[in-house]
């Protein structure tokens, strides 16, 4: 199985969406595994993630790419808490995920 492939979209317990770099910074990043709910990378491949409080790992669930529901999971974010912003409207998926919002940059 491949690595995910940057930036890797990670949404936590309260539907907020981080869109970091790359899979080693999120792994440095996110703190505990089990504030997460779903992820995926660039190619809106679903994302796991182990491991313990500081200490987690991210990687692919091998299930097959779910754009819409990334797609569905970045309306949900904008309409919890960018109620004045709309989520992109980019029609591929490589644009949406190029006009995501990102931590770490």
């Amino acid at each position: 199985m491949t690595s995910p492939i940057g930036p890797v979209i990670l949404f936590d317990d309260d539907h907020y969406m981080y869109v970091l770099r790359d899979q080693a910074l999120a792994e440095a990043w996110w703190e505990m595994p089990d504030e997460y709910t779903r992820g995926f990378d660039a190619l809106a491949r679903p994302l796991r993630m182990t491991g313990e409080p500081h200490r987690v790992r991210l990687g692919l669930t091998g299930a097959e790419p779910d754009e819409a529901g990334l797609r569905r999971l970045v309306a949900d974010h904008y309409r919890h808490h960018l109620r004045d912003q709309a989520p992109p409207e980019a029609t591929t998926l490589a644009e949406f995920v190029a006009a995501l919002p990102r931590e770490g940059r």
